[in-house]
């Protein structure tokens, strides 16, 4: 203190602007320490050259649509580009940091910049309400069931030894139950199992009891040495099977009203019911299912694209034991639960396929009723069942801000009118190409909306005949469900699927999830596009 004192009385002899300048060099070094704190902690753990990017793209985006506006160009329309580039690239690097905060850096810069408004972001998401409803209570929902859902495909596990055979049966459970149900609530089903079959051979390599599983086995850090090279087989066979459930979910998605959001809004527009509308997409569906079959089989036997991984027999034995120790432990308690939870299964599936209410509202319900009749009443207990899908429901908030910046600014535009301005016997083969690749890019479900939307304000105009029409609403229909496995951005249910706390554990990234699914889009796409030329 004496020190300091002196020092400042010395400063003040020297003369007013020595002082100052000494006081500012000793501010500064108050202030750099601060603001190197401030880099560390901005994205936290995410590596430094993706914290660069982040910044660079917050930096250029201002300077860029300065100079093109001031240069008499578009800029707002190109620059809404850039920003749905930016986006998908936060979506590709989602185990690098997850995508919510960095994307929802740029959908604020987006707004600020004027590109969008929170009017028309709120717009969206009011849109898609049901969507939000069905990940916050469904997924809840699922949770609360997993005993049952764990069971079931333990012994399913245990009973198929073929990995083929599994993989098909998978892949067609998946579609029938999405035809029906909800791609989403499908996902969330898979995502339990999977992270369920985790926990169990987690539980083992940890030397711990099969009794002890409440724990999140996230840090692979924690086993043992010597299974490293085991559990990499077994994320790889986990990869494969939630892979082809995830693919399952689109081929039985679009043959249904209730299958994917997009499809209930087409069938209003169109005018179709539940069977009218499984009948005019079956000429493409069908074909679309069994080439989904073939293409599943194939790429198993030959081990394309990552797949054919097998289930290691040592792997198989501990779900042997796990299964022997479930037996021979199951209480009363257990068997009851289990009741109850077979009990309000039965009453989801109903209630979905009967289309009580909506499907988030359904999911409500069977939170309500397995923790009332399971005992499930601690708050903390039932915050748990939360913890999955309440940042994804952030992350797709943010996403339909981008969606917004899309809509407002007219990115699509310029493709719906080249095709609207095609010969009409071409239109619905260039509607499911150009439907494809911008659901691959974008969502289907706000590309389903801007093209029938526009269809039918042609038709209303006398443009295109009702048959034209049909024709086109069942290209759209295709066109935004089966091209759009190509890459997470297009489905919710992939999105979800990525941004799951399952897939670090598997090394689900991105880029693999494009790698997998290429054979299925290659093939589903060209089947596609064949049948819509032979057939309308």
């Amino acid at each position: 203190f004496k020190q300091k004192t002196a020092y400042e009385i010395s400063l003040g002899l020297v003369g007013s602007e020595m002082c100052i300048r000494d006081r500012f060099i000793i501010n500064q070094f108050k202030i750099r320490p601060m603001l190197k704190e401030i880099q560390n902690l901005f994205l936290g753990s995410a590596p430094g050259w993706y914290k660069s990017i982040i910044i660079s793209f917050l930096v250029i985006n201002p300077i860029l649509l300065f100079i093109l506006n001031s240069a008499g160009l578009n800029g707002n329309f190109i620059i809404g580009w850039v920003f749905l580039i930016e986006f998908i690239f936060t979506l590709a690097l989602a185990l690098n940091c997850y995508p919510l905060q960095p994307g929802g850096l740029l959908a604020l810069q987006a707004i600020v910049l004027g590109l969008t408004s929170t009017k028309s972001v709120f717009h969206e998401i009011e849109n898609n309400l049901e969507v939000i409803l069905l990940l916050v209570f469904m997924v809840a929902g699922i949770y609360f069931m997993k005993n049952l859902m764990l069971t079931i495909f333990t012994k399913l596990l245990l009973n198929v030894r073929s990995k083929t055979t599994l993989s098909l049966m998978f892949c067609i459970s998946a579609a029938v139950l999405s035809a029906f149900l909800d791609a989403l609530t499908v996902t969330a089903v898979l995502i339990g199992v999977t992270i369920g079959f985790y926990r169990i051979y987690h539980t083992v390599a940890s030397g711990k009891n099969f009794s002890d599983q409440s724990h999140d086995y996230h840090n692979d850090g924690a086993l043992n040495p010597v299974s490293i090279e085991e559990l990499e087989k077994f994320k790889g066979f986990l990869r494969d099977l939630v892979m082809h459930g995830a693919v399952g979910t689109a081929l039985g998605g679009v043959c249904t009203i209730v299958g994917e959001p997009q499809n209930l809004l087409i069938a209003t527009i169109a005018g179709w019911e539940f069977t009218e509308f499984f009948l005019r997409m079956a000429p493409i569906t069908m074909p679309v299912f069994f080439a989904g079959i073939i293409t599943c089989v194939l790429i198993e036997k030959f081990s394309i694209a990552g797949f054919g991984n097998q289930l290691p027999s040592n792997i198989r034995g501990i779900f042997n034991d796990y299964a022997v120790y479930r037996n021979e432990n199951i209480t009363s308690k257990d068997k009851a639960e289990l009741f109850i939870e077979i009990i309000v299964a039965l009453f989801l599936v109903v209630a979905l396929a009967l289309h009580l209410a909506a499907v988030g509202l359904i999911g409500l319900s069977v939170i309500i009723l397995l923790t009332a009749f399971k005992g499930i009443t601690e708050e903390h207990k039932l915050g748990e069942a939360f913890h999955e899908a309440l940042p994804f429901t952030a992350l797709l908030a943010v996403f339909f801000a981008i969606v917004s910046v899309i809509h407002d600014q007219h990115l699509f535009t310029p493709v719906i009118n080249y095709v609207l301005a095609q010969d009409p016997s071409t239109q619905p083969s260039l509607f499911f190409v150009a439907n494809g690749f911008l659901s691959a890019i974008s969502d289907n479900v706000f590309v389903a909306t801007i093209y029938i939307n526009e269809v039918k304000t042609a038709y209303d105009n006398n443009v295109i005949t009702l048959e034209q029409f049909n024709n086109l609403a069942i290209a759209i229909n295709t066109g935004t469900n089966i091209p759009s496995v190509a890459t997470p951005n297009g489905q919710a249910a992939f999105l979800f699927l990525l941004t799951s706390s399952l897939a670090p554990l598997i090394s689900l990234s991105y880029l693999r999830m494009v790698y997998m699914a290429l054979p299925y889009t290659i093939v589903l796409s060209i089947v596609g596009y064949i049948s819509i030329n032979i057939f309308l």
